[in-house]
């Protein structure tokens, strides 16, 4: 998406009627949507509903086609409506779009209210390769209406757009072009397969089309071509080396190496227990911020600074509250790092004396009150009331510079960490809400762009009285011209999709794509498991998933941390509570919920999948190494995240591990839980306590070399294979005992199965069936292949007929160039050797069964390599075929 950037602003799109369904009852005619005249009651358009025979009494499609006036990228439809409520009102319905009336796509299935607000949808505009596509035609399906036996209508319909005749040309031929290159390349692929090698050099040196990476094109000349078994290793280590193989490593399962950081301050201290802390990373100087947080009985303002390659802590200050311009205690703050200024912007709160939770009913969560959901229970005056009256008895005595600001004042603060004001922090305003900004929330999230300087905010529970804002918007603020923008102020007025305000969710920023996730979270008493994508200059939402669990995801959760590393699409999420259905009472996972989302696009679906506990053996050897390897984290939540992008790990502290009456992230638990960590302290009354523990979480994947490893199994086997059927069994039985043996991971069950496999598949079907003995040339019953069998083994032969193992039957011998008679079964193809061979296999190319075997094997290694660099991975016959018939 970014290669089209920037994209000209968003217009109206006009548009003529192309066609429509059937007939129009009572003269409600197509052309009526055009305009909005929303108290004309004969304003609309409305099919007529035809049945099809009595033994079928559905009724046929409605439809009706919008031709725009000039080719555009389409953005948003907008249904204008009566009013008042109707019931010939449309509820469910598609729409499709294309260049062609012939040739459209589905982009849209949605439903309408049955009210008199205008609803407006975001329309997908970019492919699944992530290029927006042109627009001629638009289609909309009525599906069903309010009222089941009134005709359907439409009132009015706007369309919205870059009508940019310039912006859009280009992005038209982007397309042609794309179309043309994706054409050629699978037919360029549809004829090596077949061993047309000839016309795609021919091909080739007519067009500038690239059908893979140059060292695959090697690879396949080197495997399939010559059979060269070690050319064909070395080329792929140097894909290895060139990068063609990370996707594949990235897509292997993930397992989690935590190690237990154990690094002291000169004093030898560390921050003490918390949770709903704050921390951001300096990625350069690799240096990690912590503030605030809720230890269990009052807020902090203690500031901290953990250097990563020194493995040490710094005390900044042991209250902030007490220098100029700092930040008081606070609780559920956020706080981000601005790489280009070394920067730390801090916003948001919930400190002793805020009443953010005074106004909620019984059973919401809260940070010293509520039960997450559970049901209503009387809270004694403990953690959270007595926070309170010390906070009030406080305050007349709070630090000369500090002072405490009206409660519902959303504070915005800045700490510089370079230049001649470090370690200074500066009150950007005393409340942003009066500057256009949010207002005073907290369990929201921050991500800053720092190359555009950029700060983004958004959700959080409102502090304060007002029942009508419970949860806030999505904002940004402009760093240079000190400026807030708000993206949207309710679920009333946001396009659809819209992101539902919540609080205790994520928040990631993609800078590549400029595009913001959004997921998961809490909205009044449900936890969700919903996520979006939010492509900023577009303004454009995506909704990914409603629901992603039931898309292999992870449960739906409240408090969880995610991190994004933008460079290999993903993002790690570590869970904190959790519920397995609405009405069940949050939970902690009894090993951890730790996840990775993999995307290719933002815009699309991507791929979920849980970072995995290592292994018994693992375990076992981390056990064996210094104290505190081996060691795993107790499930939390109201912990706190960083991603270290220099090492690619990630660094958590603190949090709550107990389910007690105070949750530090707004949560509080119905029930005590009995924490097992060894040496912890005793459990808070209520169950709960807080943790200061300190980890590094490294997500070990694949190496390079073992990647390499599998694919050169693979071309060991094909090697194996022919070895077997063109030479003696004691050289093959030789090659595998200790060539393939040496690339096999005997302690994978599918690795160890196969490589038993080939001693039957290839082995023993092989030809002659006696090893010679090694002194005289007889038999040798040591020297037989496989298992003490008897000396007559039933094996199929040449005719179909069974002979005995110990009656070799005649060599078969290799017609290198002579076109075999026999096509391979349904196909057209003789598969002769092509004259182009002779280049590179010599006076000794494939038969016709070798090059399609060497085939299948090629297209077997492609599986490690990048979508990016190699051929296109569906076949043009499957892609002509519909239905069974080829088209």
């Amino acid at each position: 998406m970014s290669e089209f950037l920037p994209e000209p602003d968003v217009q109206t799109i006009e548009y003529v009627i192309a066609g429509a369904s059937g007939e129009h009852s009572n003269g409600y005619v197509p052309e009526n949507i055009i305009l909005d005249r929303p108290r004309d009651q004969n304003s609309r358009w409305s099919g007529t509903l035809v049945t099809t025979p009595a033994h079928n009494p559905a009724p046929n499609k409605q439809w009706i086609r919008l031709k725009l006036k000039q080719t555009s990228i389409l953005k948003g439809i907008t249904f204008g409506k009566f009013y008042k409520s109707h019931p010939c009102n449309m509820k469910e319905f598609k729409v499709l779009v294309g260049m062609h009336e012939t040739n459209m796509t589905e982009i849209l299935h949605a439903n309408l209210r049955n009210d008199t607000a205008a609803e407006t949808f975001s329309l997908k505009s970019i492919s699944p390769v992530g290029m927006p596509f042109p627009t001629r035609f638009v289609e909309i399906v009525p599906l069903t209406g309010h009222g089941p036996t009134f005709n359907t209508s439409i009132w009015h319909v706007s369309l919205s757009g870059i009508t940019d005749e310039a912006y859009v040309e280009r992005i038209r031929m982007k397309q042609q072009e794309y179309r043309e290159t994706l054409t050629l390349r699978q037919m360029l692929k549809h004829l090596r397969q077949r061993r047309f090698l000839t016309p795609i050099a021919q091909i080739l040196s007519r067009v500038g089309v690239q059908l893979e990476h140059t060292l695959l094109t090697d690879l396949h000349a080197a495997f399939v071509l010559r059979g060269d078994w070690s050319g064909s290793e070395k080329l792929l280590r140097d894909c290895a080396a060139a990068g063609l193989l990370t996707r594949f490593r990235h897509a292997c399962p993930a397992h989690a190496r935590w190690t237990r950081i154990r690094g002291l301050d000169p004093d030898g201290d560390v921050p003490c227990r918390r949770g709903g802390h704050a921390m951001c990373i300096d990625d350069a100087a690799r240096r990690v911020y912590l503030f605030g947080g809720w230890d269990g009985q009052r807020s902090l303002d203690d500031f901290w600074a953990y250097d990563v390659a020194a493995d040490s802590w710094r005390l900044l200050s042991l209250a902030t509250s007490r220098e100029p311009g700092g930040p008081s205690p606070r609780a559920c703050h956020k706080m981000v790092f601005d790489d280009a200024t070394g920067a730390i912007y801090l916003l948001g709160r919930l400190g002793d004396a805020d009443p953010g939770e005074t106004h909620r009913p019984r059973g919401a969560s809260g940070a010293h009150a509520g039960t997450g959901g559970g049901p209503p229970q009387a809270a004694p005056p403990t953690d959270a009331e007595t926070a309170r009256n010390r906070a009030a008895a406080m305050a007349s005595t709070a630090a000369p510079f500090g002072g405490a600001w009206p409660s519902h004042c959303s504070e915005f603060f800045r700490y510089q960490t370079r230049g001649p004001d470090a370690g200074k922090w500066e009150r950007l305003t005393n409340d942003t809400a009066a500057s256009g900004g949010p207002p005073l929330v907290y369990d929201h999230q921050m991500c800053i762009d720092s190359e555009k300087q950029i700060i983004y905010v958004s959700g959080g529970r409102v502090v304060g009285e007002h029942e009508a804002l419970r949860f806030s918007g999505i904002y940004s603020y402009d760093i240079r011209a000190s400026r807030w923008k708000m993206y949207n102020i309710s679920d009333t007025y946001a396009a659809h999709p819209y992101i539902v305000p919540r609080w205790g969710h994520s928040m990631v920023f993609d800078p590549t794509f400029q595009t913001l996730f959004i997921f998961a979270g809490q909205r009044d008493e449900n936890y969700l498991a919903d996520m979006y994508a939010f492509h900023i200059p577009t303004n454009t939402v995506t909704e990914l998933f409603a629901n992603f669990s039931l898309a292999g995801g992870p449960l739906p959760c409240f408090t969880q941390r995610a991190v994004i590393d933008p460079s290999k699409r993903e993002i790690y999420v570590l869970c904190g509570l959790t519920r397995r259905n609405g009405t069940a009472h949050p939970e902690l996972e009894a090993e951890g919920s730790y996840w990775i989302y993999r995307y290719e696009r933002p815009e699309l679906p991507g791929r979920w999948s849980k970072i995995l506990p290592r292994g018994d053996k693992e375990k076992e050897k981390e056990k064996k190494t210094e104290e505190g390897e081996g060691e795993t984290p107790q499930p939390r939540y109201a912990h706190q995240v960083v991603y270290d992008a220099t090492s690619g790990s990630v660094l958590m502290h603190g949090g709550n591990a107990g389910v007690g009456r105070d949750a530090d992230e707004k949560v509080e638990e119905p029930a005590a839980r009995t924490d097992g960590e060894a040496g912890a302290p005793a459990a808070a009354e209520g169950g709960e306590h807080r943790l200061d523990d300190f980890w590094h979480l490294e997500i070990v994947r694949p190496s390079d070399e073992e990647i390499v490893r599998r694919a050169v199994y693979e071309v060991r086997q094909q090697q194996f294979r022919e070895m077997c059927e063109d030479g003696p069994p004691i050289k093959a039985l030789t090659f595998i005992q200790t060539r393939v043996s040496s690339v096999v991971n005997h302690s994978d069950p599918e690795e160890a199965r196969t490589f038993r496999a080939l001693f039957s598949t290839h082995l023993l079907a092989a030809p002659s069936r006696m090893l010679p003995s090694a002194a005289s040339g007889a038999p040798s019953s040591s020297s037989r292949v496989a298992t003490p069998t008897p000396a007559t083994i039933a094996l199929p032969s040449a005719a179909g007929a069974p002979q005995r193992a110990d009656t070799p039957p005649p060599r078969k011998r290799s017609r290198p160039n002579t076109p075999e008679p026999d096509r391979e079964r349904g196909s057209v193809i003789k598969w002769d050797t092509d004259p182009a061979e002779l280049e590179e296999a010599g006076a000794s190319p494939p038969s016709p069964e070798r090059y399609r075997q060497r085939t299948q094997m090629f297209e077997r290694l492609l599986a490690f390599v990048n979508e990016d660099a190699k051929e296109p991975g569906t076949d043009l016959v499957d892609m002509l075929a519909t239905d069974g018939f080829v088209i």
